[in-house]
């Protein structure tokens, strides 16, 4: 008896086995969709084009970015957690994987189970920038919070992200006070701090590394543990007088609950080819990413350990999807 088209689609990946090479159809049998939590043009998507472009050619079918924006990332990823088409993946970055179960309590879906982990694609360094006149270090700018106290606010990219984790982390050790002011996205954020109608954000570097070369912000200290190579003159956070807060953004590729490893390695393995090409290395790089090659037992040990670390932060915190 020959399967249905349903039954086959919840098994093309067994076409990746050896073994089951004969016996199964290749994956995929037709369009793979490419799902993206964030608007065209922004970073991730950015990222995604070229990578669906690549695996295109290398499986001989059409792969089509599909951007699913709302809910701080949460309504894209929830997507892939619930695809039962057996053709779709996406990418996701930190806040829908980390700490959005703990933010939300009627999230449609469990991060930890509906999710299969395929590889990190880059690193995001990001930096603390606040206008240019506001201050112009560190030990300056925290010494203006706590002389006005409840006089100033920082934005973010919504409730979850590491930006806003990251802050809110920040206001505890620094023991002062900033209110958070979420936006839809990076670029209206950035605007809003050059004008200074919010006072400090946690942003990637690249966005904002043109504005302070144009004197309009002013980067305070980079947030991952140690410097980046992309402005190895910019302290980190901890150098620069606040040890104890480090956040790491970065952007990943998943699949839906089930996928089979074979398919898993075989995504990751391509996605680690695609991200060498000379093409898309230099356009990555461009756009202020570090590329990692990465394999999905990485990726998963990597994901337990900082879903557990934010987890911890946001419940000592006490921050809610209202914070």
């Amino acid at each position: 008896m020959h399967p249905t088209r349903r039954q086959a689609l919840a098994l093309p990946a067994l076409a990746l086995l050896p073994a089951a090479a004969a016996a199964q159809p290749r994956w995929p049998e037709g369009l793979v969709r490419v799902v993206v939590p964030v608007p065209a043009g922004t970073t991730t998507d950015i990222i995604a084009r070229p990578l669906a472009a690549h695996f295109a050619q290398v499986f001989g079918q059409p792969f089509v970015v599909d951007n699913r924006v709302g809910g701080g990332g949460n309504l894209g990823t929830e997507a892939v957690a619930k695809a039962t088409d057996g053709h779709t993946i996406g990418l996701s970055l930190n806040g829908p994987v980390l700490t959005a179960k703990a933010l939300f309590p009627r999230l449609g879906y469990d991060p930890e189970t509906d999710l299969t982990p395929i590889c990190m694609l880059d690193r995001v360094p990001t930096a603390l920038v606040v206008p240019a006149g506001l201050a112009t270090d560190l030990p300056g700018f925290l010494a203006r919070l706590r002389q006005q106290p409840g006089q100033h606010s920082y934005g973010t990219i919504g409730v979850g992200s590491s930006g806003h984790l990251a802050m809110e982390e920040l206001k505890h050790v620094a023991g002062v006070q900033l209110e958070h002011v979420p936006y839809r996205g990076f670029p209206q954020a950035t605007l809003d701090l050059v004008a200074g109608r919010i006072h400090a954000m946690i942003s990637p570097l690249a966005s904002v590394q043109g504005p302070a070369r144009e004197g309009q912000l002013r980067i305070l200290a980079v947030t991952q543990a140690e410097r980046t190579p992309l402005a190895p003159n910019l302290p980190t956070l901890a150098e620069a007088g606040l040890p104890g807060v480090t956040a790491l953004a970065w952007n990943g590729l998943f699949g839906p609950r089930g996928m089979p490893d074979a398919l898993a390695q075989r995504l990751a393995q391509e996605a680690g080819r695609a991200l060498m090409v000379p093409e898309i290395k230099a356009a990555m790089a461009t756009a202020g990413l570090e590329v990692v090659q990465d394999t999905p037992a990485a990726f998963a040990r990597f994901l337990a350990a900082e879903r557990a670390r934010w987890t911890a932060v946001v419940r000592r915190l006490g921050i809610t999807a209202e914070s």
